[in-house]
């Protein structure tokens, strides 16, 4: 099979799943270092990984419609790709794949095709069940005649986020940073309850730390957090970046999250996640590397609101129900902490 002289790479969003794409394209760098790479992205999450040596982002502005679209192809000015890794189903990607010319054009498995895919790809990465987003995303080279069998970050951090995040968290008291909310809304566990898990960490002497995005709901979840709280943490909601975020992760040993972006910097960064699973499958959307220390609800939240087990449902279904996340109890997150502050030595 001959090497590709140039792929793009198409996947635009969210954040955790943008993390998932960076080992992909370690790999192809690694195997064929003079390809040419152009990695088609949200705004956002390129301010996450747009500075990757090697690959040349071209920015996608989702609220701006077809226009935006129109952006993306003007952008390429008539390149023609060796090969296209179209890597999101959604109707608007499909629809966005269409301004991007390829000789070969692959995409996923008419298990996870939806929207139109089949339409707008030649190929097909192998039919799997059972995988984690991760490796999902990885198999798109596999059609190229590659596999990918290490997994590496190596994410940019400038030296000012790391600066910034040495003031924050300053000597060598351990921190638990708290994240406590998903842009899904039914993800995310109660305030009262973060707020519980805080004291604890307080009460053993960790320095904890609240952070967020500069939303209203972010903003308004971590004022209940707060609120709730008998021990003050240290409140950064709305004051990071993403870059700043990942300079924190890299100084803090855990972070406290429900399934979100955050979840996976922290991954890639090697900080301990202590996930709360309960809407999702965390054999498929939790922290990649390590899931010793995620609560995990998710097979009684198939029992409870689909009346089967989690094995007798599609790989991957998302429990987003009312309620679901209050299936988590204070006491099992608090176990997971002792748990993993007795592995870090803390």
């Amino acid at each position: 099979m001959p090497t590709p002289a140039s792929i793009c790479l198409l996947r635009t969003s969210a954040i955790g799943d943008v993390t998932h794409v960076v080992p992909l394209v370690r790999t192809l760098q690694a195997a064929w270092p003079q390809a040419s790479l152009t990695w088609i992205i949200g705004k956002l999450e390129r301010k996450l990984v747009g500075d990757l040596p090697g690959v040349n982002f071209v920015t996608f502005d989702k609220g701006a419609g077809f226009a935006g679209m129109r952006a993306v192809g003007d952008a390429l000015n008539g390149q023609r790709f060796d090969a296209l890794l179209q890597m999101q189903v959604a109707l608007r990607s499909n629809l966005l794949s269409l301004f991007i010319k390829a000789d070969r054009r692959i995409g996923y498995d008419k298990a996870r095709a939806k929207d139109g895919h089949g339409l707008v790809i030649g190929e097909r990465i192998p039919a799997r069940t059972g995988e984690h987003v991760l490796d999902a995303l990885g198999s798109f080279c596999e059609p190229l005649g590659l596999k990918q069998t290490e997994v590496r970050w190596d994410i940019p951090i400038p030296e000012e986020a790391h600066a910034w995040a040495a003031e924050q968290l300053p000597g060598e008291q351990p921190t638990l940073l708290v994240s406590p909310t998903s842009s899904h809304a039914l993800r995310n566990w109660q305030a009262e309850r973060y707020a519980a898990v805080m004291d604890h960490a307080a009460a053993k002497n960790w320095r904890v730390v609240l952070v967020g995005g500069p939303s209203a709901f972010e903003r308004s979840m971590a004022d209940a957090v707060l609120a709730a709280c008998r021990h003050a943490p240290i409140d950064l909601t709305g004051k990071d970046t993403l870059k700043k975020m990942m300079a924190m992760l890299m100084r803090a040993p855990m972070l406290l999250t429900p399934d979100s972006g955050p979840m996976h910097m922290a991954n890639a960064v090697g900080c301990k996640v202590l996930g709360l699973h309960a809407a999702s499958n965390p054999n498929r959307s939790g922290p990649y590397s390590d899931r010793r220390w995620c609560v995990d609800k998710y097979n009684e939240a198939s029992l409870k609101y689909l009346g089967k087990p989690a094995s007798e449902i599609p790989w991957g279904s998302k429990i987003e129900r009312p309620g679901v996340m209050d299936l988590i109890g204070v006491d099992e997150v608090i176990d997971r902490f002792e748990a993993c502050a007795e592995h870090l030595g803390l």
